[in-house]
């Protein structure tokens, strides 16, 4: 059985949705800590003045002794309605805009308080937008205390696993001996971006938020179909 896990994710790039297609199982990692400055809660779009981030606020105080599933966002913020626009306003002229409208607007409709249910709410959408059936497990669930490289091989033991597909940094702190030792195969996602028609001319740029994906190309189910 194969395993990957990842933080949750603010309208997560490609490269995310493909390190869960590769899985059989796919942990949604709530119990780990904030980074600001990360991709947990903001991501990029592109516009006619370049890359734009659309981020999430969060109340920051007391983030440090807190796990993903404590943090709150900000609710003075009128976040929702501003990302929901600047979309709209930068991708209103997409192929699939039309037809991504009604979706985009559930995306932004919810009212959660906590960064990881909103997070957690936007991936199952866009696993069912793009057909990836990967089971997907809460590690908030397994109660399991350990951190880094002992947590990963944790999940695996726990969830049956006999590989595990990690992200590129996953070499600078996995300690592949021990999963050697319990007979888990470890794999490094090398992800590349397919070449896509991007609005706003210039020259293409790879790793945006999936809307830029979606907006220009639609739903497209067979992008990950090889990995089902």
């Amino acid at each position: 059985m194969i395993l990957s896990a990842h933080q949750p994710a603010y309208l997560p790039w490609l490269g995310y949705l493909d390190k869960i297609a590769r899985a059989d199982v796919f942990v949604f990692l709530d119990t780990v800590q904030f980074e600001k400055n990360s991709f947990i809660n903001r991501n990029r779009i592109k516009t006619p003045q370049g890359i734009q981030w659309l981020t999430v606020p969060v109340k920051m105080k007391g983030h440090l002794s807190a796990t993903l599933r404590e943090t709150a966002i900000d609710p003075v913020q009128p976040w929702r309605s501003r990302h929901l626009k600047t979309i709209a306003m930068n991708y209103g002229r997409a192929t699939h805009y039309t037809a991504c409208a009604a979706g985009l607007e559930a995306l932004f409709a919810g009212s959660e308080e906590r960064l990881t249910e909103l997070c957690w709410e936007q991936l199952g959408f866009w696993m069912r937008q793009f057909g990836i059936a990967t089971r997907v497990v809460r590690s908030s669930e397994l109660g399991l205390a350990s951190t880094k490289s002992e947590l990963v091989l944790d999940l695996c033991r726990t969830l049956g696993a006999d590989r595990y597909v990690s992200g590129a940094l996953g070499r600078g702190y996995l300690i592949e001996e021990d999963f050697r030792a319990a007979g888990i195969t470890v794999e490094y996602q090398s992800y590349t971006s397919p070449v896509y028609p991007q609005l706003w001319g210039g020259e293409f740029v790879p790793n945006l938020s999936v809307i830029d994906y979606w907006m220009n190309c639609g739903a497209n189910a067979d992008l990950f179909r090889e990995h089902a």
